[in-house]
């Protein structure tokens, strides 16, 4: 009679990768680009405008850039890669991730842009345009009291008169709409 040699229990095999691709994450990432390059061409490229109507710079003008921008850092990044190219790991930020999350921070902001999704039709864009500039300030940290509300009311003056008058980007005024 054979001795019975016990037999090993299978225990199932993870999939190898090649080994060409092992340490090469950041083709995944020019893939990601080459794909959101062809999704922003092809979006562009069908875009329903005439000649006649837009001029010579339409609609479709700034999607064609990003996009042929994003074809071209895709294969640039895919080329470095494939030649040994690899991305540094970051030297060092001021951030201690030992420390929780300042969830303070991010709810003040969260509630400036939730209130200016909501104050920008009824008081216009200048009006709701500072008060998103001056409460992003306060929830970042700035407490310059008599000098951020300026600023903020300035900055979103200028904001306004650059896209609404000199751009032609149709921005609610408001009760402001007479006074500007």
């Amino acid at each position: 009679m054979k001795p019975t040699v016990p037999t090993k229990p299978t225990v199932p095999t993870k999939p190898t990768v090649p080994a060409w691709l092992r340490g090469r994450s950041e083709l995944g990432v020019g893939a990601l680009l080459f794909l959101l390059g062809v999704l922003v061409l092809t979006d562009a490229l069908t875009l329903d405008a005439t000649v006649t109507g837009r001029g010579p710079v339409g609609p479709a003008t700034v999607p064609l850039v990003v996009g042929c921008g994003l074809l071209l850092v895709s294969v640039l990044l895919t080329v470095d890669v494939l030649r040994g190219g690899r991305g540094e790991a970051e030297g060092g930020e001021d951030v201690d991730l030992t420390e929780p999350a300042d969830w303070r921070t991010v709810l003040l902001l969260a509630g400036v842009f939730l209130g200016f999704a909501v104050l920008i039709g009824p008081v216009g864009f200048p009006v709701a345009g500072a008060l998103l500039f001056w409460g992003a300030a306060y929830a970042l940290g700035s407490r310059h009291l008599p000098r951020d509300p300026l600023i903020a009311a300035g900055l979103s003056l200028l904001t306004y008169a650059v896209f609404d008058r000199l751009l032609g980007v149709p921005l609610p005024g408001g009760p402001l709409m007479g006074v500007i």
